[in-house]
């Protein structure tokens, strides 16, 4: 046949049936396989995914219309909700109770730094001038009392205790003396009264010499005892004096002990140098356990601080990974206004507690100046600080879902002020409904996930 011939008839019409037949099978092969690539993708953590699988089934059983329309309320009531596993509950340390009604009081919040308690510190320096030898501790090193802090040779403290050894000789020569003029004494007069024959005047010259003895013994032994106070104002205990009386040996080193338990927070003096009484310190021990607060309070705002009164100690911001707080109360009210801030300090004592805060820290003071007493009809629904976020700028709660393990769901909320901690909810949430206390800021972010692949 020639190639530029027509077909027609049937013939033609079955030849472009086959060729239209044979063109769909490799798109609809194509299809088949994209679906597939898609059911076997990992699912995500929240149930938004789960949503979207509803919507496809839809797609096989309804009309397109009917279907998107349901697939879109499925997700809408799935995509407020985060779903864990029982590890990333444990791990990421998700915790839930129940909100309760506390009456909360009036505060008044100030800027603050933590500091040492400056009544558990000790400034160590040196009562004599030498030279440091030996350094034995290091800043953040913890010692006790009696702890050796530094060795220092000095030439003072030689002088010292040869001193001592020289008024203590004394003594010892001064005291043979005394029992010596005592006997003659008392022989001379015995033979002038029983014969008299020894003079008056002889008996009262032995006399005169024992007194006079007397008199040398107790110069010598008060100079033997200031030598020995002088060495205590060196440094040199009285077990110290006593072996350097037994054993006779000038020994010009003396160490400086440790006056309180705590830790070494300053160390100003290196191996081999010199020091002196004229320095202001050597080092500062500190006792870590005691801290305490001190926060710039307004002018306008003193007067009502009262001693005793509670405060919260606070260091980063509420719901954050490093985030402190801490308990305590005012223990002093400076009577003093800065001139240029208009601020007064008021010092707040915080018991020993292991919540992380370090001397030197900015924190934020929340210190109670309302009424010790409320009604109970101001109880107010509170929740703690840290589980509340902001999402979309809005404060939301994360609520576990009734009957699925693991499930929360976020939830808006209308909030008031926080007061130590607590914040009053005024709507959102019920008298001992439960919610998340901790943990919540990685409820957020793994909604954010959620939100971020629903999304793409």
């Amino acid at each position: 046949m020639n190639q530029n011939t027509t077909l027609s008839g049937p013939t033609a019409i079955t030849r472009l049936l086959w060729t239209a037949s044979a063109l769909v099978a490799p798109l609809s092969l194509l299809a088949a396989l994209s679906g597939c690539s898609d059911s076997d993708s990992a699912p995500a953590l929240t149930s938004t995914t789960a949503a979207q699988a509803a919507a496809h089934d839809h797609d096989g059983e309804h009309d397109h219309d009917d279907a998107s329309e349901s697939g879109h309320a499925d997700e809408t009531a799935h995509a407020d909700e985060v779903v864990l596993t029982s590890d990333a509950v444990v791990r990421y340390g998700i915790l839930t109770q129940v909100a309760r009604r506390e009456v909360l009081r009036a505060t008044i919040v100030a800027p603050a730094r933590v500091g040492f308690d400056t009544e558990a510190m000790a400034h160590v320096g040196s009562p004599l001038r030498g030279r440091a030898i030996d350094v034995r501790v290091r800043v953040g090193d913890a010692v006790k009392v009696g702890s050796e802090l530094v060795i220092v040779e000095s030439p003072e403290l030689g002088e010292a205790q040869a001193e001592f050894l020289q008024r203590r000789v004394a003594v010892q020569t001064a005291e043979p003396a005394v029992d010596l003029t005592r006997v003659t004494w008392d022989r001379a007069r015995g033979l002038y009264e029983r014969s008299q024959g020894i003079s008056l005047t002889e008996v009262q010259r032995r006399e005169a010499e024992h007194k006079a003895a007397i008199a040398a013994l107790k110069a010598a032994e008060s100079a033997r005892t200031a030598a020995a106070d002088r060495l205590r104002m060196l440094g040199m205990d009285s077990a110290a004096i006593a072996a350097l009386a037994t054993s006779g040996e000038v020994l010009p080193r003396f160490t400086i002990r440790a006056a309180i338990h705590g830790v070494v927070v300053q160390r100003e003096v290196t191996l081999g140098e010199l020091v002196s009484p004229e320095r202001e310190y050597l080092m500062v021990l500190a006792d870590a356990t005691k801290l305490w607060v001190l926060a710039d309070v307004p002018e306008t705002r003193l007067l009502n601080v009262r001693v005793g009164a509670a405060a919260w100690i606070s260091v980063g911001s509420p719901g954050d990974e490093g985030h402190r707080r801490a308990t305590g109360s005012v223990t002093f009210i400076s009577p003093f206004v800065d001139p240029t801030t208009r601020t007064a300090q008021v010092r707040i004592g915080v018991p020993a507690q292991d919540v992380g805060l370090r001397p030197g820290m900015f924190a934020q003071a929340e210190i109670v100046v309302g009424p010790a007493e409320r009604s109970p009809a101001e109880a107010a629904i509170v929740v703690p600080e840290e589980a509340i976020q902001t999402i979309d700028g809005a404060a939301v709660l994360f609520v576990p879902v009734d009957g699925e393990a693991n499930t929360y769901r976020k939830r808006a909320i209308a909030i008031g002020t926080a007061v130590g901690g607590l914040v009053p909810v005024h709507s959102g949430l019920t008298e001992g409904e439960p919610f998340v206390s901790a943990g919540t800021f990685i409820l957020k972010a793994e909604l954010g996930k959620g939100a971020a692949a629903h999304e793409h």
